[in-house]
């Protein structure tokens, strides 16, 4: 026999407990003459038993039912299914906190918040120590923020000795230009990259063009070739983010923004540019589309995680009035413009891949050039010349 401070010491239950499993008939308790309460070897059993049906997730009351009489096996379904649900959500906790201490890639976590929170994700990722332009490479490139400075060691490797970092033609540069219904006095190039296009639009009119890139590298190499063309006079470079634009209201009678808007969001950048141009001014910008409306599984596959706003031709139209502005024209980038940025990009993953061996910048550069080869036509840049109303 047991009092009842024996039995809690026991089965690892407090007095109470014992108290309110004996009120519910679960044990049976004797008296003695002394006032004593007492219990026997069958109720530390009960109790036992008990225990084992609540480790499954049974109420108390539910261990009742089963006690006295059959199994209900749609309540132990439900309890189950639930327990089931519970244990898939702690698994997506534990692996959340195994990115983000760095024990398993955060890829996914990262694509998933790119997508649905992407302001807010930046935000998160400077506060983690990241700049600007550190945060947008993470959203876009290496998509890890454990693994970040590796990713992208690896890819600079790749591109640091390559012209072009997009697909980018003069011929198509060019027929942009030439749809400017407006005589340009200042150019603003958001996000020029190594300046060939910049080059382009300065011989093709006599504005002042203020180039902007946040990449050091880049922009040296446009001063050099601003240099070698003689255009000191008229353009200048700024080594600035294209959300920290801070100029004059109205500075500009054209925005011109190659591949780049997405960087922000095409209709963030819609929005926030718009300020910078004259009333009447142009805002002309590329950005990757889709070209049909029923795109293979590979190609959506890719682009839902490289590139989740990618619209079709019709939506951005739609977003650019919405955003006040006038359509004036829209064109296809030609193919030429992706040979001359994919052709010398393939060669240069054949010399560096062996080098570098597992790195997983190279093997989502390769993936991108191979859709590119199999899939160009299901999607593509297309040019879009827009007047602020």
């Amino acid at each position: 026999m047991y009092r009842i401070s024996e039995l809690a010491s026991l089965v690892g239950l407090s007095r109470t407990a014992l108290l309110y499993y004996e009120k519910l008939n679960l044990i049976k308790g004797k008296r003695l003459e002394n006032g004593y309460r007492v219990y026997s070897d069958r109720d530390v059993q009960q109790i036992r038993l008990i225990q084992q049906l609540q480790s499954g997730g049974l109420t108390l009351a539910e261990c009742k039912s089963c006690l006295e009489s059959k199994l209900d096996k749609s309540v132990l379904r439900l309890r189950y299914d639930e327990l089931d649900n519970e244990i898939k959500r702690k698994q997506k906790s534990l692996a959340l906190l195994a990115c983000l201490l760095g024990d398993k890639t955060s890829k996914p976590w990262h694509e998933t918040l790119a997508e649905i929170a992407p302001d807010a994700h930046i935000d998160w990722l400077k506060v983690q120590g990241f700049d600007e332009k550190q945060a947008l490479r993470v959203k876009w490139l290496s998509k890890d923020m454990n693994e970040h400075d590796k990713y992208m060691q690896d890819f600079m490797s790749v591109f640091e000795t390559l012209e072009f970092w997009g697909p980018n033609s003069e011929d198509d540069t060019t027929k942009a230009f030439n749809w400017l219904n407006l005589n340009p006095m200042r150019i603003l190039e958001v996000g020029c990259g190594k300046g060939n296009s910049t080059i382009v639009i300065a011989k093709l009119s006599n504005a002042e063009i203020v180039a902007t890139d946040n990449e050091k590298l880049a922009l040296e190499q446009l001063e050099d070739k601003i240099k070698s063309h003689g255009l000191d006079n008229r353009i200048t470079t700024e080594c600035v983010s294209m959300t920290e634009l801070n100029f004059a209201k109205g500075a500009f009678d054209v925005i011109w923004a190659e591949a780049s808007a997405y960087v922000m969001g095409v209709e963030n950048a819609l929005s926030k540019w718009k300020p910078l141009l004259k009333d009447g001014g142009l805002l002309v910008f590329s950005d990757l589309a889709w070209l049909t409306d029923k795109p293979s599984k590979e190609s959506i596959n890719h682009w839902k995680s490289d590139y989740p706003d990618i619209q079709t031709i019709e939506t951005r139209k739609l977003q650019i009035a919405k955003a006040g502005y006038q359509l004036e024209h829209t064109f296809t980038v030609s193919e030429q413009a992706w040979k001359n940025y994919y052709e010398p990009l393939e060669e240069r993953l054949h010399k560096v891949a062996a080098m570098m061996k597992n790195s997983q910048a190279i093997a989502d550069i390769q993936n991108e050039v191979n859709l590119y080869k199999s899939h160009l036509g299901e999607f593509g840049y297309q040019f879009f010349i827009a007047k602020k109303l």
